[in-house]
């Protein structure tokens, strides 16, 4: 009996076929949708056809994160991936890692075509972006006329500042000869001379946007000497214009807003401006007012009046510190003498005699102190308040005085 193989082996062999293929690994296959269903685990199943045969898709939850639509019965899609064996059931099925609607893709390829040319012609360089002015007298508007984007622009530019002059070009924005209006819109204004341009629209499919993604217009942008602001579509939507101008609005209404300035926050910070001016004023006329006075002061104090007055009120100064020191070196001295004086009477011999006292002469002039510097017959001269008189010793007689230091 020949070998027999496994169910499971005979689809693990289909699928290692499948992997090995390489056009089944990274292929495009383009068809209409059918039995869509989205499980709750975020993966996509549904079947793509068309009159001639049917092929099971899914795209797993990890790769939707690049679909820019919701998955529709009936839609004609174009699906990036690859095609490969289920080997639980032994059937194959397209995993899809891009999904774009059929027309999309065509556009999408050369949005990303003309993206690489003029990005490589340096027309998207930072260097080329011209500043938006902040304060503007005149906006200029390139954008349909019934539109709800240039009644959204109208509307918060006059909230914001209805001083601005809104000059608004009627231009196609959608189907055949759109991108052409475009153009002639941004010239236009250009040579009129506004202070800044808003070229845009609402919102819409790729198609719908599609004017602003001409080679035509981005030029035209880019050569416009006038700062451009695009606001092409919502937030999500991006245009060639967007690239090329000089500053991007995810909205018309944010275009609005960042092209006129609220002039009410103007009022405010130029009302902030003036209280700051006059308390700088202010602290200035008083620190001026006061140096002047410091100045008066001095100019006072050098003045030749000022001068011999203050000298003449230091001098009677120093004329009434000489006389009290004068005097208190005179009372002083009195002081002092009379002290010398009641000293001197102390001393004074003749007050001694004229209390009884007199002093004696010896034979030799000497002052008698002692009886031992005499003898008998000596004769002596004694002096007296009023005069002197000689005497003649006859006696000696001696006293014996007791010492302190026998006492």
């Amino acid at each position: 009996m020949k070998q027999a193989y496994t169910v499971a082996q005979v689809n693990n062999y289909i699928k290692n076929m499948f992997s090995q293929d390489f056009l089944l690994s990274r292929i495009y296959v383009r068809g209409e949708v059918s039995n869509c269903k989205y499980h709750t685990s975020g993966h996509i199943y549904f079947s793509l056809k068309d009159e001639s045969g049917t092929l099971s898709c899914v795209m797993f939850a990890g790769q939707r994160k690049g679909l820019a639509f919701t998955i529709k019965e009936g839609q004609h899609v174009t699906i990036f991936g690859s095609i490969n064996v289920y080997e639980r059931t032994g059937s194959y099925q397209f995993y899809a890692r891009e999904i774009v609607l059929e027309g999309t893709g065509r556009l999408y390829e050369e949005f990303e075509k003309l993206k690489r040319e003029l990005e490589e012609m340096g027309m998207f360089a930072a260097e080329y972006k011209q500043p938006i002015p902040k304060y503007i007298r005149r906006l200029g508007i390139v954008t349909a006329p019934t539109g709800a984007a240039v009644q959204d622009i109208r509307n918060i530019a006059f909230r914001r500042n209805p001083y601005v002059q809104l000059i608004l070009y009627p231009a196609l924005v959608q189907g055949e000869g759109a991108a052409d209006s475009i153009v002639r819109g941004i010239e236009t204004l250009d040579r009129l001379g506004v202070d800044v341009m808003i070229v845009g629209r609402g919102g819409g499919s790729i198609e719908d946007l599609w004017a602003f993604n001409e080679e035509k217009v981005a030029r035209a942008i880019f050569d416009c000497q006038t700062p451009v602001i695009s606001a092409v579509g919502h937030e999500t939507d991006t245009t060639i214009a967007d690239f090329v101008a000089d500053l991007r609005a995810p909205t018309p209404s944010a275009a609005a807003e960042l092209a006129v300035a609220d002039v009410r926050e103007t009022i405010n910070q130029l009302g902030s401006y003036r209280q700051q001016f006059d308390q700088m004023l202010f602290y200035r006329l008083e620190q001026y007012r006061n140096r002047l006075e410091q100045l008066r002061n001095r100019l006072l104090h050098a003045e030749p009046r000022q001068q011999i007055f203050e000298k003449r009120m230091r001098l009677s100064d120093l004329e009434n510190q000489l006389r009290q020191a004068m005097e208190d070196k005179l009372h002083w001295c009195q002081n002092q003498l009379a002290l010398y004086i009641e000293r001197f009477h102390g001393l004074s011999p003749i007050l001694k005699l004229q209390q009884g006292y007199s002093y004696t002469e010896g034979p030799d002039g000497r002052v008698v102190t002692g009886i031992r510097q005499v003898v008998e017959g000596d004769r002596l001269r004694i002096h007296v308040t009023d005069g002197i008189y000689t005497a003649e010793v006859k006696e000696r007689q001696e006293i014996t005085r007791i010492s302190e230091a026998d006492e």
